[in-house]
């Protein structure tokens, strides 16, 4: 009788050590891609790699022109800004600020303009990319030789705008939303269900154990 008491505690220990084990690897491997997604998920990309405009971006601005466009009603402008790549080369943009944060970037503008000699540090401005309508773009063809250098023999046209200002621009205006990731939450409600079911197989008094051993017939 004692042995075979001992039989069924042995048998119990080993499933009970090889469901928990399961249940180890599960939440070790739902830890993982849940981190991975939520890093993905804040990942915050420059605007020459957006692909959406439901993308949160940023450009970081070391030239910045005085505003060439202007919403009154939602004091908004828009400006030419530089930026460097990751190739090493500069790329121009256009950025809308909300006009009350003008002193914010006043420093680089003054540089730009040869108003001061000592170049500050560039300022990394978020937003979200917003497509340039028509009038917009022809607003910065008749505006851009204002900004870039005289010594710069190329010339905007409506053929070649997208190549050289892309076909949207940065609007820092909006803050970042709370995108909803569906896959992470699914990931994450597994989660929880495996931890109740690994805690359960451990505070239960073999009652779990027990069934999974009828079922199997062990």
């Amino acid at each position: 009788m004692k042995k075979r008491r001992k039989k069924i505690s042995e048998k119990r220990l080993l499933i009970k050590m090889i469901i928990c084990t399961l249940y180890l690897i599960i939440i070790t491997i739902l830890l993982t891609c849940s981190f991975r997604l939520y890093k993905e998920n804040e990942n915050i990309k420059s605007l020459s790699e957006a692909k959406s405009t439901e993308e949160y971006t940023y450009i970081e601005v070391y030239k910045m022109s005085e505003k060439f466009a202007f919403y009154e009603d939602l004091n908004i402008g828009i400006h030419f800004v530089t930026d460097k790549e990751k190739t090493g080369q500069w790329h121009t943009y256009l950025m809308a600020i909300n006009e009350k944060e003008y002193d914010k970037y006043k420093s680089i503008i003054d540089y730009t303009y040869g108003k001061t000699k000592e170049q500050p540090k560039p300022i990394k401005v978020y937003g979200y990319p917003r497509i340039t309508n028509k009038e917009l773009k022809t607003m910065a063809i008749n505006n851009i030789n204002n900004f870039i250098s005289a010594e710069n023999e190329i010339k905007i046209t409506e053929e070649n705008y997208e190549q050289y200002l892309t076909n949207c621009y940065l609007d820092s205006t909006k803050s970042m939303e709370d995108n909803f990731n569906s896959s992470l939450f699914v990931i994450v409600v597994l989660l929880l269900i495996v931890i109740y079911l690994f805690i359960l197989t451990i505070i239960d008094k073999n009652k779990y154990v027990d069934k999974i051993i009828k079922k199997l017939k062990i």
